[in-house]
């Protein structure tokens, strides 16, 4: 007799070993508190307020080598829940994180601290990380048998993938203004690359994520807050747009197309501010109608970020189109960041206090 073939049926994403809590169960995405935190540095300089912008690079200083350390000591002690976390949906992607505040510590160094030699190695750093874990995650996840179904395994977080790609493509940029002796012109080509890859990602997956939206059925639990990575990542992009196209004196490739960088990187904002209403309404809701909790999770540290790379993103781009009057958008939302930064700081404070007295 014919043995019956076995269900197509999508497999729902196994829990990740890593449930327990403490050093075994540090989320891959927590290094999106230095993402957040380096953001909101580099907003406030822009505006003007240099010694906050310092006092955080200080703090990043402090928490970026704090959690390598913590993540070394994991892979070491805990390779089976690392191991769980590169084969789960959900966690998998938050690995980004890491390259993602590599460059944007790289950033804050260069702008805030002037700082040019650290910065480059940081940017290179954060290639090396981008390429390892770009195609380490991509492809573990492709090859499994066992997957989740769509409304199990997608999330916003899927979009750290993009935000990795055009961190180091903004950081580059950046770079290429400041390098003695100008900067190669294959560094800006390898940046606009870098960008155009991230914004294609970015297609293909916000794509999956829309319908995710409007055709599969939502609870509050699923409106986690890396869903504010739709925003953010378009954000990000017109970062990196702005500032190739800031930078395009120096690459006569980047000049041909500057007209269409512009225009992109334009596209990226307008993207940005649409998703702005869209999350603040699914937001409330999330809380005010379906009562929600709202309760400190290290995943919030990936809803800080969004609002201050928009407020960095809109100044950036008022100084690559010429217009100053973009400028009265950052003058609000960085406060709207900064007390966002605040009450995610004050929960983790609240969060070690507690286990700290256990």
């Amino acid at each position: 007799m014919k043995q019956p073939e076995p269900s197509a049926a999508p497999v729902p994403s196994p829990a990740p070993a890593a449930a327990p809590g403490g050093l075994a169960g540090l989320h891959p995405a927590y290094f999106a508190l230095v993402m957040a935190t380096g953001i909101v540095s580099l907003a406030e300089y822009i505006r003007g307020f240099a010694w906050i912008a310092r006092a955080l690079l200080v703090v990043n200083l402090v928490a970026y080598p704090t959690l390598w350390a913590l993540t070394i000591a994991r892979i070491v002690r805990y390779r089976a829940q690392v191991a769980a976390d590169l084969r789960h949906h959900g966690r998998a992607v938050g690995f980004f994180t890491i390259v993602a505040a590599t460059c944007v510590l790289g950033s804050d160094l260069l702008v805030v601290g002037d700082f040019v030699a650290a910065a480059t190695a940081l940017w290179v750093f954060g290639i090396v990380l981008w390429a390892i874990l770009t195609y380490a995650i991509f492809t573990i996840l492709t090859i499994q048998r066992e997957k989740p179904a769509l409304h199990e395994g997608l999330n916003g977080g899927w979009l750290l993938g993009v935000v990795a790609a055009q961190s180091v493509a903004s950081l580059g940029a950046q770079l290429s203004t400041r390098l003695a002796g100008g900067a190669p012109n294959a560094m800006l080509v390898f940046c606009l690359a870098m960008w155009l890859g991230g914004g294609m990602l970015y297609i293909w997956i916000i794509g999956l994520i829309f319908y995710r939206y409007t055709f599969l059925p939502m609870s509050p639990s699923d409106l986690a807050p890396p869903y504010w990575i739709n925003m953010g990542a378009a954000a990000i992009s017109t970062v990196a747009g702005a500032n190739l196209v800031l930078a395009a004196p120096a690459s006569p490739l980047v000049q041909q197309v500057l007209p269409f960088v512009r225009g992109f990187t334009l596209m990226w904002w307008a993207t940005a501010s649409w998703w702005i209403p869209m999350l603040v309404s699914l937001g409330i809701w999330r809380h005010a109608f379906r009562r929600f909790p709202l309760r400190y999770d290290p995943l919030y540290w990936g809803a800080v970020f969004p609002l201050g790379m928009y407020t960095v993103a809109t100044a950036r781009l008022s100084m690559a189109i010429d217009a100053p009057f973009l400028m009265a958008i950052p003058r609000v939302s960085i406060w709207i960041a900064v007390a966002a930064w605040i009450l995610a700081a004050g929960g983790l404070a609240s969060r070690l206090v507690r286990r700290a007295r256990a």
